[in-house]
Order: C-alpha cells, then sequence, then structure tokens
C-alpha cells in the first residue's frame, strides 16, 4: 500500500502541475475523513504518512487544557491532570496522540477519499492561480475562449487558469464564439471559494492604452506616453498621446504608415473608431485638441468648479456634440474636465448675465458706482476676496486707478470680509450646544457649535438626525456622521434593555 500511495502522489502531481506535499496533505485529509466514521463521537485524528517510504500511522489526539478551562468534549479534549499521568512532559496547549490502527489505503471509501483530495487539489490550484496572476492586474492577457454562458465569455488562460469577462464587460454586439481568441484587460483578480476569480475587461479604456503599448514600439520605448483614454466601446475612442523626444510625432508615429498601427488597435476592439489626441499641458489647449474634429470659438475656464464653457458657431453645434453627446463626453472623460457646449450667441448671453451679477456684487457690497464696478469685471475680478488680496500692483497697474482709490477700495473689500467672519461667528453662538452634546464620543467644541446652529442642541436632538441631514454640516463625512448618530442613540438601547 505504500507503494501505491507514492504512486498516486506523483501521477496526481504530475498531471495538476500540483506540489507532492499538497498531494499527500490531501491524502492525510482522505485517511482522516475514513478513519473518524469508525468513532461514534467528535474525535480528533492525525494521519503522518512518511515522505520517502509512504508507510503512514494514524494517532488519535486530545487537546490539553488549562486549569482554569472547561471540558467541553471529552472525545477530543483532556485535563491537564489526566495529561499528565500518561506523559510526564506534556503542557496546556500540547496534544496528546495515542497510535490507533489505521485503515486501508485500498479500503478507504472511495467516495470520500475521493472529494477530499479533489476538493484538496482544486484548493490549491485556485491558491496558486491566485497567485500567479495577483501581481498582473493591469496587465493585457491573451485567452481562447472557452463557452459562452448566459452572455459570460469563459476564457482559457493555458496552465488550469480560467477567466471570465461579464456580460457588461464585453463590447456591445461582438460576436464571440468558443475557439476564438481574445484580447482583455485583467481588472481584478478575487480569491473566491468557488466560480470565477480572475476578471477581464474588453471595454476598460486601460484596454486601449496597453493596445497601443502592444501596437506602437515608441510607447514601448519610452519616447512616447499614452496618457489617458477614453471609450464609447464598440462605437469611437479619443487616446491621448505625448512625446518625450522633440524629434517625433506622437499622433503620427500611433497612426502609423497608412495607418497600420492604429488600424490593428481598432481592428481588435470590433472596429472602434480611434482619434489620436495630442495631450497638452496647458488644460485649455488639451481639451481644444480633444474636441477635434470640431472647431472651438472660445473657451471659458472656470478653475473652482474644474469645468470649462466651450462656446462653438452654430453650424458646428451638432459636430462639437456628437451623436448622442458622444464627442462631448469623450473629451469629458479624456481631459477629467467638465466640458459645457454653447453656441457663440448662448456664450455672449451667459458671460453677459454673469458680468451684471458681479457688478451689482461689487456695487452694492464696496459701495462703488457702475464705472468702477465694470473696470473690475472687465480686469476679471471675480470676487470681493480677490481685491482684497491680490498683489496691490495688480489694482495699480489698471489705467483708472491712482493709488488712493487702490487703498481705499482695499479697505472696503476687507471691511466686507471682517463683516462677513462676524456674523458668521455670531451666527454660530446664537444657540449654545448643551453639555450632552458637547460630552459625547468623537464630539468637538467646533462641530458642537455648528450642529447648534442648526438647530441641534442636545444629545436627543442629534439621536433624532439622519445621516443625510448630518452631511449638510461642511467637513462631515458619512463614517463620521453615522458614529456620532449612534452614540447619541445609545441611550435608547440602553433603556429598551433594562425595559
Amino acid at each position: 500500500m505504500s507503494k501505491e500511495i507514492l504512486l498516486v502522489v506523483d501521477a496526481l502531481s504530475n498531471e495538476r502541475g500540483i506540489e507532492k506535499e499538497i498531494v499527500i496533505s490531501a491524502i492525510e485529509s482522505a485517511l482522516e475523513a475514513a478513519t473518524k466514521k469508525r468513532y461514534s463521537g467528535e474525535v480528533e485524528l492525525r494521519v503522518s504518512i512518511d515522505r520517502i517510504s509512504g508507510e503512514y500511522q494514524t494517532f488519535r489526539r486530545w487537546l490539553v487544557l488549562s486549569e482554569d478551562e472547561e471540558l467541553e468534549n471529552e472525545d477530543a479534549q483532556m485535563t491537564l491532570d489526566q495529561a499528565l499521568e500518561k506523559q510526564a512532559d506534556i503542557a496546556a496547549g500540547d496534544f496528546f496522540e495515542e497510535l490507533v490502527e489505521s485503515v486501508g489505503f485500498g479500503r478507504i471509501a472511495a467516495q470520500t477519499a475521493k472529494q477530499v483530495i479533489i476538493q484538496k487539489i482544486r484548493e490549491a490550484e485556485r491558491a496558486k492561480i491566485i497567485e500567479q496572476y495577483q501581481d498582473r492586474v493591469g496587465e493585457l492577457l491573451t485567452g481562447i475562449v472557452k463557452r459562452v454562458d448566459r452572455g459570460n465569455v469563459i476564457l482559457d488562460l493555458g496552465g488550469n487558469a480560467e477567466a471570465v469577462i461579464t456580460r457588461d464587460e464585453l463590447i456591445p454586439r461582438e460576436a464571440v464564439r468558443p475557439g476564438d481568441r481574445l484580447r482583455g484587460y485583467l481588472k481584478q483578480v478575487r480569491a473566491e471559494v468557488r466560480g470565477p476569480q480572475l476578471f477581464i475587461s474588453r471595454v476598460a479604456p486601460e484596454l486601449l492604452i496597453e493596445l497601443f503599448k502592444l501596437e506602437v514600439p515608441e510607447v514601448g520605448e519610452g519616447l512616447i506616453d499614452v496618457l489617458s483614454g477614453a471609450r464609447d466601446s464598440g462605437s469611437r475612442a479619443k487616446v491621448a498621446v505625448k512625446s518625450n523626444d522633440a524629434r517625433i510625432d506622437p499622433v503620427g508615429a500611433c497612426v502609423g504608415m497608412r495607418g497600420s498601427r492604429v488600424q490593428s488597435v481598432s481592428n481588435e476592439l470590433a472596429g472602434e473608431r480611434i482619434d489620436i489626441i495630442l495631450w497638452d499641458e496647458n488644460p485649455a489647449q488639451f481639451v481644444i485638441n480633444a474636441m477635434s474634429p470640431a472647431e472651438l470659438e472660445s473657451i471659458v475656464v472656470d478653475e473652482d468648479n474644474h469645468s470649462m464653457d466651450l462656446a462653438v458657431a452654430e453650424e458646428h453645434l451638432s459636430q462639437a456634440i456628437g451623436r448622442g453627446g458622444q464627442n462631448v463626453r469623450l473629451a469629458s472623460q479624456l481631459t477629467g474636465w467638465e466640458l459645457n457646449i454653447m453656441t457663440e450667441s448662448e456664450a455672449e448671453e451667459k458671460s453677459e448675465a454673469e458680468s451684471e451679477v458681479l457688478k451689482k456684487v461689487f456695487m452694492e457690497q464696496l459701495d462703488v458706482d457702475d464705472i468702477i464696478a465694470t473696470i473690475f469685471v472687465q480686469e476679471g475680478f471675480s470676487s470681493i476676496e480677490e481685491i482684497a488680496y491680490v498683489p496691490i500692483q495688480e489694482l495699480t497697474a489698471i489705467e483708472e486707478f491712482d493709488e488712493n482709490i487702490v487703498k481705499e477700495l482695499r479697505d472696503r473689500a476687507r471691511d466686507v470680509l471682517l463683516t462677513r467672519a462676524i456674523a458668521s461667528e455670531e451666527k454660530l453662538s446664537e444657540n449654545e450646544p448643551a453639555a450632552d452634546l458637547l460630552a459625547l464620543e468623537g464630539m468637538d467644541d467646533t462641530l458642537a457649535y455648528e450642529l447648534a446652529a442648526k438647530e441641534i442642541i442636545t444629545q436627543e436632538d442629534l439621536a433624532e438626525q439622519s445621516v443625510d441631514e448630518l452631511m449638510e454640516v461642511e467637513g462631515m463625512d458619512e463614517e463620521r456622521a453615522s458614529k456620532l448618530i449612534m452614540a447619541a442613540r445609545a441611550p435608547w438601547f440602553a433603556d429598551e434593555q433594562q425595559g
């Protein structure tokens, strides 16, 4: 029987590509399971197979408890006193073992042995796949379509590794059949007990970038960088490129001779039409490039909201927007800016309306006339803070202003800001937070006064709030809001338990 065990170990190890130690461990578990059937209680057993000879022994074992531990299972536990009577050098936490008769390997309940061994080997195979691929997330993988199951594609990557492309990660309307060769972007590796572990995407923008790295040697050599990509899978895509060598045209290199390189990428993505966009460190110029082939008449950049208003000629509006908003949506994804498309007349109307609002703010808060307010707007000032704190040279450089006017305007602007700050503090101090709110776990004085300003004065008031309501407090996050509310509600649960 010892030779038979070693033969089984060799066969399974070679067939599955699994380490022999894992197969031996699986057989030991199978022998333990078969031996347990001889006993009626919940016994603990250990089977030890000699790795060289194949001989094996079976031991029944009891966990030795410390003096303050209670004996719960006499079949698998014993007290320290009992153990010391049998073995003088034993200690709490050790196992006392007793040699028992082993079951014959050939007489093991076949189904039990088979199930245990297969389960252990599958676990080992899955662990091996995880280990092999967990550091490869973000790579381009190629596999053969094994089967299509309810719209999900199962790819054979070789070496017993399989990956899944879920229906929503497949290019729409792409015909996929068993035996097809597919490339995809390894998006996620999950250590699942059952089911797929490797998740591949055919729609991720990263796939587009990785394909260009594959098709364009200059990218692989670091002469060209592919910085970002945006896709409407199966229809159209945009990719931003930048040259690290002034002698190389990054767009031309990615297009290739007669469009060969970009066509290869397009063919891999089911005919997706790809625009190659020249990256620019100036965000406005980058957006102009990304909106190609549409021509822009003007751009207004809003840094605070990370958005841009793009004005186009009336006759080019539909081209700029694209079918179903596709062109502007892809340009927005590519650049990372929120883009608002409008006609020249609409942009002019919006600009005039915003200017009028600003003029009124300056006139009312700084107590100046229409002429001075208009000058501020024309010079690009958009807030009282800018007037109060920009370098004085910027104001004195304005033709209509002298030093006396500048000093007066800056003083007025700072007075407005001071008045606002005082009003804000008064608002916070109108309601004093109760002592129990101040003492609540996770509370600080600043937050307590902000809550009090919103009529949340006591711990009871806070307990009645929802997370969404607390999210209105500046700087609050969901986790902190939830913890504060639960802390405030703690007395409720205490009352329920006493009742």
